[in-house]
């Protein structure tokens, strides 16, 4: 990255700047002739500019060029901005769409970096209006492709390697490049942000690319990337499609199935509140349902409806009983119906086999098995798996991370991250010392639940209602932890009432450092001091 003085001669020698006047102060000191001048594409190797343009805090943009399955058409912006949108070639077949967006008030120079989700590659713009809204400098990319298919994956390893981690890095690096040209100093330090995908890609950072970040926010993240395929691959086959014989139905799955699993384990923390606070304990027991001799009332189910239940409640193993996966977060069956266990293939897992790992777009995912599960793995392309032990130079530079997940998540398993967190913890005795973890109670995949699960971890509402302040939002804990050596002991989320903003606050609880247990201590549930981690 270039240093401020040589930025200075860079522009001086392509006449970006007027000779210093009285004019040219009033230049520097006008944000919309700053951003309107400025010239992006000459800082950035391979780079083309497609967007440039200043957008005034409470503005609307209109995304009409986004890929429609993105399903972002518009954005409202938070802060005076010069936005920044540019094509930077990675290959001779590959490239990234690159979103920066500066904002005019720059006060403690962070720049933050976006990650994705699925198997998308739609730029999360409610990310940077959110971000820059708190006055960093923000970028995002399309992670290599355009849309929420993997079809760009096939027979294209170089769309492929973006995916799995150049494309961020490219983005990140550029991000550095243009605020040091725009702001005419570098960023003093430089976080990421990302949930599902988005959070394995932070992980990957952090162990490919230890000097991107100072500080990375890695939520319900995607690791073990290749067995995850798998385990989401594995559900259509169990449940067939609709219609099939002994199908059940998303009706009985957010009726009958989940009143029984919240029956046998909302109160093992001792209140009965539609919250499993600890899904370590909730062992759901399917055979509580199934019919009676000459039942047939439609409020039970037959053995082979039970048997798949086991299945699907059940770790994913091998045959010779070794780990795939753990097993399916309980309680989650009112959103997992829509995409799992849906009586459909799961769209994720079905390109990664059809487009990457058999490379032939025509299989059928009822065919799935678990022998493809160590195929994917084994093939492992450009080590996408993700799961280190060890971040020896992240953590030596001073990096710091912090991670959590919903315990009622109805796309990664939350015993996955732990499992991740435990492997590491054993490989370093004072991993807390740079990676924490908090497990959420009662939140869905990356936001939504019953729970407390709104801390500040994005820009969907009413996340971003958090107030920006290390106890109650994620992002603000990364900052105090890296810039003030403040690491965070509990995480306090907070359930807005039918999670809308204006209607006020439900209640709080404060979520527990991994792997302290949230604790029922008496009194009325919804006070936080009702609950301790132990």
């Amino acid at each position: 990255m270039l240093g401020t003085a040589s930025i200075w001669m860079s522009l001086a020698a392509l006449n970006i700047f007027p000779p210093f006047t009285a004019s040219a102060t009033s230049w520097v000191d006008d944000p919309r002739r700053r951003c309107l001048s400025f010239e992006p594409e000459k800082f950035v190797a391979n780079a083309t500019r497609t967007w440039l343009e200043y957008v005034s805090r409470g503005t609307t943009i209109q995304l009409s060029d986004n890929d429609a399955s993105c399903n972002r058409p518009s954005q409202l912006v938070e802060a005076d901005l010069c936005r920044i949108a540019l094509h930077i070639d990675t290959s001779h077949r590959s490239g990234i769409t690159f979103e920066l967006w500066l904002p005019d008030e720059w006060p403690a120079a962070r720049l933050v970096s976006t990650g994705n989700g699925g198997i998308d590659g739609c730029v999360k713009y409610e990310d940077l209006a959110y971000t820059t809204g708190l006055g960093f400098a923000a970028m995002g990319t399309n992670n290599g492709h355009n849309g929420t298919t993997g079809a760009p994956f096939y027979h294209n390893p170089d769309v492929l390697e973006d995916y799995a981690h150049r494309a961020l890095h490219t983005g990140t690096a550029a991000a550095k490049t243009l605020t040091e040209a725009f702001y005419k100093k570098p960023a003093a330090r430089s976080y990421y942000l990302g949930c599902s995908l988005g959070g394995r890609m932070g992980i990957k950072g952090a162990e490919r690319y230890p000097d991107d970040y100072d500080g990375i926010v890695a939520g319900c993240p995607a690791v073990d990337f290749n067995h995850l395929q798998g385990q989401r691959a594995m559900f259509y086959p169990i449940t067939g499609p609709v219609g099939s014989s002994n199908y059940i139905s998303h009706q009985l799955w957010t009726g009958l199935i989940h009143d029984e699993v919240l029956r046998q384990c909302d109160g093992l923390d001792g209140v009965v509140d539609g919250i499993i606070e600890v899904p370590d304990r909730c062992h759901f027991k399917p055979e509580a349902l199934l019919c009676a001799p000459d039942q047939d009332d439609g409020l039970c189910l037959n053995k082979q409806q039970v048997e798949q239940l086991r299945q699907i409640y059940a770790p994913y193993t091998y045959p010779d009983g070794s780990l795939i996966f753990p097993r399916m977060n309980p309680g989650n069956e009112i959103m997992v119906v829509q995409k799992l266990i849906s009586g459909a293939p799961f769209s994720y897992s079905q390109d990664w086999f059809r487009y990457v790992v058999l490379n032939d777009p025509t299989w059928d995912a009822i065919e799935y098995d678990s022998s493809l599960a160590r195929r994917a793995d084994d093939l492992n392309p450009f080590d996408i798996r993700t799961y280190p032990e060890t971040l020896p130079a992240f953590k030596a530079r001073g990096g710091k991370i912090i991670s959590y997940h919903g315990g009622q998540d109805n796309q990664i398993t939350s015993f996955n991250t732990a499992r991740f967190w435990d492997r590491m913890s054993r490989a370093d005795q004072r991993l807390h010392d740079y990676f924490r973890f908090f497990r959420v109670s009662g939140m869905f995949h990356c936001n939504g639940g019953p729970g407390a699960w709104a801390f500040g971890q994005g820009g969907g509402a009413p996340a971003k209602g958090i107030a920006f302040e290390p106890r109650t939002n994620v992002l603000a804990a990364i900052v105090a932890w890296v810039e003030r050596g403040e690491p965070p002991e509990t995480l306090t989320g907070t359930k807005f009432i039918n999670d809308t903003v204006a209607l006020g606050v439900d209640f709080q609880r404060r979520h527990c450092l991994y792997p302290k247990t949230q604790t029922y201590l008496g009194g009325n549930h919804k006070d936080p001091s009702s609950w301790n981690c132990l």
